[in-house]
């Protein structure tokens, strides 16, 4: 064997080892290669996502809520919602640039179309684009309010939403609760209260607890505009009130000592005789509860054909009921003031009390009478929240139900 012949012999392994060993190193090159490939596919941000609230191609669409427009991994660049004329509807922009939504309420029946773009992290640009439509109402009923701006009340003054149509009647509400969730009273200092649906439905009244407090600020709000109140039928506007609540003054009756206190601040300021309405006679007796001061009238002409009368004048009326019950000057009953019951329902004054207690009587006055041989009931008025207990007025709530 020559040398030659070992030389070869050894080299070779090694050369097959060498071999082994660029193979291994090629397949960690090659694995090496495709990792750090999918490491930069899973750090490449994803693409901006557009998202429209309603979804491209609504319809139906109620403009109570706002139309909105939000980016996923991306921000706005610019953005517009435009009506059928190509009109631009207000809107603002998020500090974040990443949503936008309308500011002022859409139109019934019409089509809104979304354009603009979004860029996501590359500087990549996506299309905002879609459009949608809004319902068309087959009838809008108008909300209004018993209260008004700068005003002042009584302690016992109901807020009342009633529903009316174009030739203003009054309609009933289907969907109380939807209602309900759009009407707020706000009071300072806060005050207890609670919703409850009168009227037949066409009416909901909001009440405190308790009487207010004397000095109330009160604030309303009704964002009626865009709700379905029924089937189709949607709120035509949108409704603020603010006003005040005044001194406290309440006035006790007793139908059976015949007499009329009133209570101001917690003091009792006057004693006046009064005759109420006849006991005897379910037509004419006053009932018994809490009514509330409705109106106030310098002279009011009564009428009441089943007892034979009709455009009787009187002076000094304050309504209290719906049902014909008022203060009023009556000289005509004066020698039976604090004796005996002679009148039609009303609560007869001489006259120089009657003109006293109209020019210290204030709307939402509450005045309690007691004594009488039949309650003040639903039928009797407007203003009957007072009759009813707490419980039972919370549970007319529809989110109490």
């Amino acid at each position: 064997m020559t040398h030659k012949d070992i030389a070869g012999r050894r080299a070779g392994p090694v050369a097959l080892l060498a071999l082994a060993l660029v193979a291994v190193l090629g397949l960690a090159a090659c694995g090496g290669t495709e990792s750090g490939d999918n490491d930069r596919e899973s750090d490449r941000p994803p693409a901006a996502a557009v998202v429209a609230q309603p979804a491209d191609g609504s319809t139906g669409v109620a403009p109570a809520e706002p139309a909105r427009v939000s980016i996923t991994d991306g921000t706005i660049q610019q953005v517009a919602l435009t009506n059928p004329d190509g009109k631009a509807v207000e809107g603002q922009l998020s500090e974040d640039k990443r949503s936008w939504a309308t500011t002022e309420p859409l139109g019934y029946g019409k089509t809104y179309t979304w354009s603009g773009t979004a860029v996501d992290a590359d500087g990549g640009t996506v299309p905002i684009a879609g459009s949608f439509t809004t319902v068309t109402p087959r009838q809008q009923l108008r909300a209004t309010a018993n209260v008004g701006d700068h005003e002042t009340y009584g302690v016992a003054m109901p807020v009342a939403i009633t529903f009316r149509d174009g030739a203003n009647n009054a309609v009933p509400v289907k969907n109380k609760a939807a209602v309900e969730k759009a009407l707020s009273v706000t009071a300072t200092p806060n005050t207890e209260g609670s919703w409850a649906w009168l009227h037949n439905d066409t009416s909901v009244h909001w009440r405190p607890k308790e009487y207010w407090q004397p000095h109330t600020e009160v604030h309303v709000e009704a964002k009626l505009y865009g709700v379905e109140l029924a089937d189709g039928v949607y709120g035509k506007n949108d409704l603020t009130v603010d006003f005040t609540i005044g001194r406290s003054q309440i006035v006790k009756g007793n139908t059976q000592t015949h007499r009329m206190v009133v209570i101001r601040d917690g003091k009792q300021v006057a004693d006046y005789p009064v005759s109420y309405g006849l006991d005897s006679d379910p037509g004419r007796v006053t009932r018994s509860g809490v009514h509330v001061v409705m109106s106030k009238h310098p002279t009011y002409f009564m009428n009441n054909p089943g007892y034979g009368y009709e455009d009787f004048e009187v002076q000094w009326a304050v309504r209290i009921s719906n049902n014909g019950e008022f203060t009023h000057a009556a000289p005509w009953s004066v020698g039976d003031q604090g004796r005996r019951n002679v009148s039609h329902g009303c609560l007869n004054l001489a006259p120089r009390n009657a003109k006293e207690y109209f020019d210290s009587a204030m709307v939402g006055d509450p005045v309690e009478i007691e004594g009488s041989s039949q309650r003040l009931g639903p039928k009797d008025g407007d203003y009957l929240d007072w009759t009813y207990s707490w419980q039972e007025w919370t549970a007319m709530s529809a989110l109490n139900g």
